[in-house]
């Protein structure tokens, strides 16, 4: 990734509130932590080296003490170039800085920021050095990012060279717009994302609903020789309007604990530089509307949190894992299951496995199922097909449907998923699950089915303490004989 932009330092202090300045009617802050991290572009940069891109910073910094410790946290990472940050006597390194206190006494607050900083225009021979450095990193990278804050770095003459060297070289340029009316400066470029508020002020028209949304991007796809923009819309998602179907679609989102908006659009920016940077490493490009989708997961996940914490591909993908969980249930296909667990594998999860026709829920079940969730992190429950139940059981059961009694199992906490299997044992399964944990009732006499299987991959089988009176049969035995009692009653 080749990263160009305004490079920032963010300090940030924290302290307690405990009183009033007797000096003056303002509030104390008792200092108790101080923290530096990389801010504007270079926490997309720091977000693309979490999400394993190797980026080469495109910039200009002060000659100073802050720009000095800015290039350090940057490549420290060992993932990003800083030798194109070009550094200056005539501006400062831009430092915001963010004063902290509790509310409530519980949760992190911003009370004020403190901005150092100079939004004139580079020089032209700053400008000359950062064009050099361009030519360079250009044949490099696989994809270009433009994060502009207006600061300088970014005018319409570098924004326009910097787009038309990439096109000359088939590099897609995706881009961070400032909070500007004229977009000039991004024209040609393939994706840019702009906020709601940026799209009102460039289109100049008020954004209230999806065809306002439409118009305005069209507006400016067609002013600007855009290719896509991505509108981000907060809780509601993101707009995608294609210049060449002239076509628009609303991407939803799921709904987040907002905890603080920082640095979401930082994340949603990187992950789309990754995603679009994928199809260089051989890997089939996806729709822009999935690059946009999975950009907005990163981006909720990232407001979930305080400041600018970069989001790993392993949250993300848990993050979709849950998604896909909550969307279609806990019961898999036996294909769908090992597919999933793949992924649980990779967390290092511990699987647990346990087995049984489970007709009519009861006590001694729930007992089973709690047991078996304590041996592990992920508790998959295999029941028999309503055909092998008959054929172990006899024609009259089973009393429960094979669906119906999945979704009894589905609606315990204790259970991760459900998959039902016609076999009269279990030892398919197994074998093609290969938990690392197999858990039986003590009732099982002999060697447990899959015994060998599980315990020559190195897992084991745990037997649970059965309590007497809780089983299936004895439920039935006493429903037919209370009935029976009943009905000779009436006579």
């Amino acid at each position: 990734m080749l990263l160009v932009g305004d490079f920032m330092l963010d300090n940030y202090v924290y302290g307690d509130i405990n009183r009033i300045s007797p000096e003056a009617p303002v509030m104390v802050l008792n200092v108790t932590e101080r923290q530096e991290q990389p801010g504007g572009a270079g926490s997309v940069a720091m977000d693309l080296a979490i999400l394993e891109c190797e980026v080469a910073c495109l910039g200009v910094v002060g000659r100073d003490d802050n720009g000095g410790r800015l290039c350090s946290l940057l490549a420290q990472t060992g993932r990003i170039n800083v030798a194109g940050l070009v550094a200056t006597d005539d501006r400062p390194t831009t430092l915001k800085q963010r004063i902290i206190g509790l509310a409530q006494h519980r949760h992190r607050q911003q009370l004020m920021r403190i901005d150092d900083e100079s939004s004139d225009p580079v020089v032209p021979a700053t400008r000359q050095l950062l064009s050099r450095q361009l030519d360079e990193l250009l044949n490099w990278c696989d994809v270009v990012c433009l994060q502009d804050y207006n600061k300088g770095v970014l005018s319409n003459e570098f924004c326009q060279e910097i787009i038309a060297a990439a096109g000359n070289r088939q590099k897609q340029v995706i881009i961070d717009p400032a909070s500007i009316k004229d977009y000039s400066r991004y024209e040609g470029g393939w994706l840019i994302k702009p906020n709601r508020r940026e799209l009102a002020m460039a289109a100049e028209v008020k954004i209230d609903g999806p065809e306002t949304w439409f118009q305005a991007a069209r507006q400016l796809a067609r002013k600007y020789n855009i290719e896509n923009i991505a509108v981000t819309l907060d809780k509601q998602g993101a707009y995608l309007y294609n210049r060449g179907s002239d076509a628009g679609e609303l991407i939803g989102t799921r709904p987040r604990s907002v905890y603080d908006v920082t640095g979401a659009g930082d994340m949603v920016l990187a992950m789309m530089g990754l995603l679009i940077g994928a199809r260089y490493e051989g890997i089939e490009a996806p729709k822009v509307s999935e690059v946009v989708r999975l950009a907005n997961v990163a981006g909720g996940l990232e407001v979930e949190r305080f400041g600018c914490v970069g989001i790993n591909r392993k949250e993300i993908m848990a993050d979709l894992a849950r998604e896909r969980h909550i969307g279609t249930g806990k019961l898999r296909s036996l294909d769908g299951l090992i597919a999933d667990l793949q992924w649980h594998r990779q967390q290092k999860s511990k699987i647990v496995l346990t087995n049984g026709c489970f007709d009519i829920l009861h006590p001694g079940h729930i007992n089973l199922l709690s047991f078996a969730k304590e041996q592990g992190d992920i508790l998959i429950v295999a029941i028999n097909s309503d055909s092998s139940v008959r054929t172990l059981k006899g024609p009259s059961r089973p009393i429960l449907k094979e669906h119906d009694r999945a979704a009894l199992l589905s609606a315990l906490e204790a259970v991760d998923y459900v998959v039902i299997f016609s076999e009269l044992d279990p030892e398919e399964i197994i074998k093609k699950v290969s938990p690392d944990v197999l858990v039986k009732g003590a009732d099982w006499t002999g060697n447990v089915v899959g015994q060998a299987l599980v315990e020559g991959r190195g897992g084991k089988v745990v037997l649970m303490p059965l309590v007497k009176g809780n089983s299936t049969t004895s439920i039935i035995d006493q429903v037919i004989e209370k009935t029976y009692r009943q009905t000779k009653e009436r006579r």
